[in-house]
């Protein structure tokens, strides 16, 4: 029906940078929103940062002024660039969407990824 795929994990020293995906596909109509979650290790899961399809964003205080997220086809594909990158910031990262579905009801309906992993040395 509709899937999620994350994809950009990876390993990566501290300090250094990787930029996640998220792209949305399959009988989607819309999409209304995006966010990024992460769980790291012994760890709940965490809100990162969202981004609507009027543009808004928000944070997490842990990473505000450190990742980004933007998107593009009208939020059907967002992307989370992540920088100054911390042992904190290990975690499998995954996306939640609110999509209106091809053919449904007209209020989005939730949909989530597998998730991406991010290393981080010390």
């Amino acid at each position: 029906q509709v899937q999620l795929e994350e994809s950009g994990g990876g390993f990566v020293q501290r300090g250094g940078s990787l930029r996640l995906s998220c792209i949305a596909s399959g009988e989607v109509f819309s999409v209304h929103w995006m966010n990024w979650y992460r769980q790291g290790p012994g760890k709940g899961r965490e809100f990162v940062a969202r981004i609507t399809s009027d543009g808004a964003t928000n944070y997490a205080d842990s990473v505000k002024g450190r990742f980004t997220v933007s998107g593009n086809r009208g939020i059907l594909t967002t992307y989370l660039q992540m920088t100054d990158l911390k042992p904190e910031d290990a975690a499998d990262y995954c996306c939640d969407a609110g999509v209106v579905v091809a053919g449904g009801k007209k209020r989005p309906c939730d949909f989530w990824g597998l998730g991406t992993r991010v290393t981080v040395s010390s």
